[in-house]
């Protein structure tokens, strides 16, 4: 386990180098909310609720689901194991002491919990900026079960990408397969409209994906939302991290025999 902090610490400390990403990394989020102030209250101007939000709900649905998604950092993983893969490097995590998979995990922690403080603060700015009367969830166990599911969202994305960027052991190029996952993820996570707002039968079928609860089934258990979903959920997504992880064991041993590494 000590090992696997160190890496931790050791990105944590080399996020302080790259101090412009800091910077765009909140701005994005700050976007991501104007957006969502502009259009919800345009949408909202003559009506009291939409779907089951008030205007503040909805605003806090935003902030809460941009602190949330832009927590989630681990795309980068499935490039960095592509290009090395390609290019032969990849041998550089199988020489040094530490599962692969649990590095790049150690790894995304780090990131995390270094953004977690910039992007709490571009929250928190825009709650006051905006006047927002925030809605928070009241009930202490279902935010537990939030966070939760939260933790558990990361680590299935972290295993997705990861999985990704395996299969370039068996495909020259994995393209398709990060263009077909961005855009399942964007919509599914709710990022762009609340799920609730599309139609029943749609939203059933999201409930079979795992991206349903990397952001916002979380999201809408702390304004206080889809309370019956949040034991079922943290279900759901164990489920699928198990099957993630047995898809990862299947494709590193049947296709590491094809990767031929020509240096660290």
């Amino acid at each position: 386990m000590g090992k696997y902090l160190e890496v931790s610490k050791i990105y944590m400390k080399t996020q302080l180098v790259w101090r412009a990403d800091v910077i765009f990394n909140m701005i994005f989020t700050i976007t991501k909310i104007l957006f969502a102030y502009l259009l919800w209250g345009m949408v909202f101007q003559n009506k009291e609720m939409v779907g089951q939000f008030t205007f503040h709900g909805m605003l806090s649905y935003y902030i809460i689901g941009s602190f949330l998604s832009q927590l989630e950092m681990s795309e980068g993983i499935s490039s960095e194991i592509h290009e090395r893969i390609r290019n032969g490097t990849f041998s550089k995590y199988m020489v040094i002491p530490v599962g692969i998979e649990k590095y790049f995990m150690a790894m995304e922690l780090g990131i995390v919990l270094f953004y977690i403080i910039f992007d709490f603060m571009a929250a928190v700015i825009w709650i006051f900026v905006f006047h927002i009367q925030f809605v928070f969830a009241a009930d202490v166990l279902l935010t537990i079960c939030a966070v939760i599911m939260t933790i558990l969202g990361m680590i299935f994305m972290v295993q997705l990408n990861y999985f990704l960027g395996l299969l370039t052991l068996k495909y020259q190029g994995i393209g398709t397969f990060l263009m077909i996952k961005n855009n399942l993820a964007a919509l599914v996570t709710g990022s762009i409209i609340p799920l609730a707002l599309f139609p029943e039968m749609v939203v059933r079928i999201m409930r079979l994906l795992p991206f349903y609860y990397v952001t916002y089934l979380p999201a809408m258990l702390l304004t206080g939302m889809c309370k019956d979903e949040a034991i079922v959920g943290i279900v759901v997504i164990v489920c699928w991290c198990l099957a993630m992880q047995v898809f990862i064991n299947v494709v590193w041993k049947k296709y590491l025999r094809k990767y031929d590494g020509v240096g660290i």
